[in-house]
């Protein structure tokens, strides 16, 4: 009995750690309301969310494709990261006008910027419809026939519901597919810039700093949602005015001390808490170190070119900045998970379940085999893993290869319009021809860029494995892979401006002619390849991964009764609490919780390029203009970590204090902290915020809006 006990909370230790958990909100009150309350907090369940009332849920929305936005003004004002924006913010910038370099900030509605794409989207209501997913779903199912019905029911699901409800919906999985919720959502689409610091403060370090604390940068950005006359999403028009929310987030100016209450609300792009010791041992030596390899010889590249002049900079610096995240994010994962003994933990966890599960002698049986056949599954995908990587991080990194790629499509449907057929070529090719010249690529660059990512790919993948007709190449050129580039440079049309000018000019009529272009021929026959030979294995692999991780995480749930479990991330609204922490990264080493502008100052003297900031910004600290946004020692805090566990997705989410008033932006974690999404250590995975008085003082001080603090709720004390 003692050792049933032992074994019973060692699973559970594994499984629930504190300040561990990403939360479905409309479950806070039957799940962790409690445990909130004891750590703190002052409100609700219902203020928090609600469909009935307005709470905190309608003033937190998606930005973008994939980031996490609030909503402080009864005029529609948005507070997100500077990063969050980036795009944006750069697509609005050319070299006359770079708001990435300058920054910017309107004086006015009029000064208002419009973004084009870009959108806004809230959570309406959050319902759970796994019996009209899973109704008539059989158990004698064969794996295709089980996926074809829930796609089918998905289907026309969201279709009936989004003719019942009059907004958009989609429905998400959760817990591998043993559930299901739909999401009624309402979408914005007349987005406009209001402000931006300049790079050197929203971005101040760079990658220098990036995935790592402490950090002084002020990551923020700050948008308005406008709407019709009615207050619902229209497209842009100068006729629309700023919405009005239903709920928007009060700021604190008192801030925050060590070990109070925090509270991250937001959309957390995905995790992979409950993964197997089989599938973490090949993230972290299989997957992440092929990966990290390839993205960094990119990088390399990129930044040499980008320091070159401003114009290249602009060109590459949404996407390096893109490459490099990821990049620096899965090395800082492998080091913690290296650090937390992950495998071995994992594989101890294994071991432990199965003895908790040993009284039934079926379902021991049953998961030795689940196990067993995780561990013969991981074995075979490994190979083909690297395969794929080397295909989309290496290959398809070539900005002209995936671009010459793209015109398959419009090529089929030009040979469909000149047999007769039915076909979509205006269509096509009106969607893929670029503006010219092309705005985002460099041909020299993208030449270096082809030069490195092919020698690595000849170099470190079998030649049984590679495209036909690329070895073909290599051998015309006897292995020399800078002759092979630069007869794809030389003589391709989709990638200089004047030949592609004359290309889509003439397209229908000379189709021919530019469907045997090298990089078009090349492209192609690099994915014919893979979409016959590995694309298809890949699929297949993780289809039986996703099978046996739904049975899994079934089997978790039903044997560890005395666990709360919470759901993977997946991009869907979140709350998760925990407290302002400091930490220890690694023996001898301990970390405040917050830092001030005189550490960004004294960073500045360092003379590195990434910790330069404007004339502006010292001659405020050498003043201490600091208004009313000190903490009680005088000191202007910049950031702060806390215990909260966050992703990619809630980059931008509002941090909250106890009684659900603003204290910080999310941005980011420590680098240490990154392998929380796979598993979650109390004792250094940490979340890094903007506090909102660092973001108030840039607002007032250094950027001259302060009309702007007018339209906020100040709360003082």
């Amino acid at each position: 009995m003692k050792r049933k006990l032992i074994v019973i909370l060692s699973v559970i230790s594994l499984l629930a750690k504190a300040d561990e958990g990403m939360w479905m909100p409309q479950l806070i009150a039957a799940l962790n309301i409690n445990d909130m309350k004891k750590n703190g907090f002052k409100l609700t369940a219902e203020q928090i969310y609600s469909i009935n009332k307005a709470s905190m849920k309608d003033a937190v929305a998606i930005f973008g494709g994939g980031c996490t936005a609030e909503v402080i003004s009864e005029k529609g004002l948005i507070l997100t990261n500077h990063h969050c924006g980036f795009s944006s913010i750069a697509n609005l910038s050319s070299v006359q006008h770079d708001y990435l370099k300058d920054g910017y900030w309107a004086m006015n509605a009029k000064e208002e910027l419009y973004c084009k794409d870009l959108t806004v989207t809230f959570i309406k209501r959050i319902e759970d419809v796994t019996s009209k997913i899973l109704g008539n779903v059989k158990p004698t199912f064969s794996e295709i026939q089980r996926d074809s019905a829930i796609q089918s029911n998905l289907k026309s699901l969201e279709k009936k519901t989004k003719e019942e409800y009059k907004y958009d919906t989609f429905i998400r999985g959760f817990f591998y597919g043993n559930e299901y919720y739909l999401f009624v959502t309402e979408t914005f689409r007349d987005i406009r810039l209001v402000g931006t610091p300049p790079e050197s403060i929203g971005k101040f370090g760079g990658e220098t700093d990036n995935w790592v604390w402490p950090r002084h940068n002020a990551d923020f950005s700050m948008f308005r949602i406008y709407a019709n006359k009615e207050n619902k999403p229209a497209e842009y028009s100068e006729e629309n005015v700023p919405y009005k929310p239903v709920y928007s987030f009060p700021i604190s100016l008192k801030g925050y001390e060590k070990g109070d209450f925090t509270m991250v609300y937001g959309f957390p792009g995905r995790t992979q808490e409950y993964l197997t010791s089989y599938a973490v041992n090949f993230v972290q030596n299989v997957q992440d170190p092929v990966r990290v390899e390839l993205r960094e010889k990119r990088l390399a590249i990129l930044d040499a070119d980008m320091g070159k002049n401003d114009t290249i900079r602009l060109m590459y610096a949404n996407k390096y900045a893109g490459v490099a995240n990821y990049a620096k994010k899965w090395k800082g994962e492998m080091i913690g998970l290296q650090k937390s003994d992950a495998v071995q933990k994992k594989e101890q966890f294994e071991q432990d379940f199965l003895k908790m599960v040993s009284a039934d002698a079926s379902k021991k049986e049953k998961y030795t085999n689940l196990l067993s056949e995780f561990k013969k599954t991981y074995e075979e995908y490994a190979p083909l893993s690297k395969q794929y990587d080397y295909f989309t991080e290496c290959l398809m990194g070539i900005d002209a290869l995936r671009f010459a790629g793209s015109f398959q499509v419009v090529f089929n449907e030009l040979r469909n319009k000149r047999d007769g057929k039915d076909n979509k070529f205006d269509a096509k090719f009106r969607e893929l021809k670029p503006v010219l010249p092309f705005k985002n690529f460099n041909k020299e660059t993208d030449r270096k860029l082809c030069y490195a990512m092919l020698d690595m790919y000849v170099k470190n993948v079998d030649k049984s494995l590679r495209p036909a007709y690329l070895d073909s190449l290599v051998d015309a050129y006897k292995g020399n892979i800078q002759a092979l580039t630069d007869f794809l440079y030389n003589n391709s049309s989709f990638v200089d401006n004047k030949k592609a000018q004359q290309m889509f000019a003439d397209f229908e009529k000379s189709g021919q002619l530019y469907e045997r272009d090298p990089m078009y021929v090349l492209a192609t026959s690099i994915l014919r390849h893979y979409q016959k030979t590995v694309i298809p294995q890949v699929n297949y692999y993780e289809l039986q991964i996703a099978e046996m991780q739904k049975e899994y995480m079934k089997g978790l749930r039903e044997n560890v009764k005395d666990k709360k479990f919470y759901p993977d991330a997946n991009g869907t609204l979140r709350v998760t609490f925990g407290k302002v922490a400091d930490y220890k990264p690694r023996d001898g080493v301990e970390y405040e919780h917050f830092t001030t502008i005189d550490g960004l100052v004294d960073k500045n003297k360092s003379g590195l390029e990434d910790f330069y900031v404007k004339p502006r910004l010292l001659e405020l600290f050498e003043k201490k203009d600091f208004g009313s946004y000190v903490d009680k020692n005088g000191k202007l805090r910049i950031a702060f970590t806390g215990s909260n566990h966050t992703t990619g997705g809630n980059s931008g989410s509002p941090v909250l204090n106890a009684k659900g008033e603003l204290i910080g932006t999310n941005f980011d974690r420590n680098w240490e902290g990154t392998m929380s999404d796979i598993m979650y250590n109390g004792s250094f995975c940490r979340n890094i915020a903007l506090d909102v008085r660092f973001t108030l003082w840039v607002v007032d001080k250094y950027a001259g809006a302060g009309y702007l603090l007018n339209e906020m709720k100040l709360i003082k004390k």
